[in-house]
């Protein structure tokens, strides 16, 4: 056995817990608590007393070359091009208890007066009990939970990224040589189902007999069966693979191992697999949050309404981009994916459009009629299209 020492770490939740003890026996203590404090504009390095605090707070690793990652980079850019801000942060917070605490820990210990819990699980019951405990801090999640009638300082923003994957499908639906893609997904929850059937649907605007195998692994980080879903994929003789999951690193290297084509999500994955990597769909919080920081500096909040409860966007109003097509993706592939992209950002775009059945038969939009992005039902989406393979109980 060796005799190396590890690493010693501290959490942020174990360093507040120690800093109060300590102030309690009448000590001060200066630590560094592993939680990134940036300060925007003409802030000083730790900022000023005059700086408004933004917490930001995330279920994984900043550097997961996915979800986390893009709300990592997005809060760096609020911190950079915002004077008088300053940012706190803390990383791999689980979706249980342990958010209620670093929420209130950024609160009370930090003096944050704005938070972007950003994970699926942290809104209900977490942000909700914490927003009626404190009505004075403005609480952004990024999800479609919102409801009337949920406290006023509470507000949901998300994007249309739907948009984003239909382009990815283009580029999919004309690289396959087989006309068969794969997905591998967390869970069959609205804004994942969205996804699958956007990215199926963009793959069948250029090649009408291509299908998407969808393998959901039950949870948002899995490795190994994330690993396992992709080997399985490349076995069955499916030629691209996409994703979405919290970080889609090893869906997409595990692809370029295999030979096979990929396509990314949240943020570009590019560099990870340089022969096989098309496109991505990514989001462009950077845009987003420097608009919101922004706002914040003049004043407004949700709870005076200047800030809506329900911000949504798409790539017209850069919630999200493309990431650069990779060498793989040919000209007349380009030309249809930017065909459809300018026709997306022109007006009210359309992705779903009938005739279109469920892969069950169920009948979801009959001829003449479609979803507009705004409509409410595609936030309650239960279903997978024809041309899916797959079950939302698997």
């Amino acid at each position: 056995m060796s005799n190396r020492k590890r690493p010693f770490h501290l959490s942020r939740r174990q360093v507040v817990r120690g800093l109060l003890a300590t102030t309690a026996f009448g000590l001060t203590a200066k630590l560094n608590t592993g939680c990134a404090s940036q300060s925007g504009g003409a802030g000083t390095a730790g900022g000023s007393a005059e700086d408004l605090v933004v917490g930001f707070i995330y279920v994984g690793p900043k550097d997961d070359y996915g979800y986390n990652q893009a709300h990592a980079e997005g809060a760096a850019a609020m911190a950079a091009n915002v004077p008088g801000i300053r940012i706190v942060e803390e990383a791999s917070v689980p979706e249980t208890t342990a958010v209620a605490e670093t929420m209130r820990n950024m609160i009370e210990i930090d003096g944050a007066k704005v938070l972007f819990p950003t994970s699926f699980g942290y809104f209900d019951p977490y942000i909700l009990e914490l927003a009626q405990e404190f009505p004075d801090v403005q609480f952004f999640h990024a999800g479609g939970l919102y409801e009337d009638g949920m406290p006023e300082n509470v507000g949901s923003y998300f994007g249309y990224i739907d948009e984003a994957q239909y382009i990815a499908g283009i580029i999919a639906g004309s690289t396959s040589k087989t006309g068969r893609l794969g997905f591998v997904a967390a869970k069959p929850i609205p804004q994942v189902l969205r996804n699958i059937n956007a990215y199926t649907l963009g793959a069948k605007s250029v090649n009408p007999e291509a299908t998407t195998q969808v393998i959901f692994t039950g949870d948002w980080a899995l490795p190994v069966r994330e690993a396992e879903a992709t080997n399985s994929m490349a076995d069955q003789g499916i030629d691209v693979v996409t994703s979405h999951v919290d970080s889609p690193k090893v869906v997409i290297e595990t692809a370029e191992r295999r030979g096979i084509f990929s396509t990314g999500y949240h943020a570009n994955q590019s560099n990870l697999a340089p022969k096989g990597y098309l496109t991505g769909a990514e989001w462009d919080w950077s845009s987003i949050y420097t608009q919101l920081g922004q706002q914040f500096t003049e004043g407004k909040t949700l709870m005076n309404g200047d800030i809506d409860n329900v911000l949504r966007g798409g790539m017209a109003e850069n919630f999200c981009k493309m990431s650069p097509y990779g060498e793989a993706v040919s000209a007349d592939a380009r030309s249809a994916a930017d065909a459809a992209l300018a026709e997306l950002k022109s007006g009210d775009p359309v992705i779903y459009a009938g005739p279109l059945k469920s892969n069950d038969g169920k009948e979801i939009l009959p001829a003449g009629q479609d979803y507009k992005q705004t409509d409410i039902e595609l936030e309650k989406m239960d279903y997978l299209i024809e041309g899916v393979r797959g079950s939302i109980s698997s």
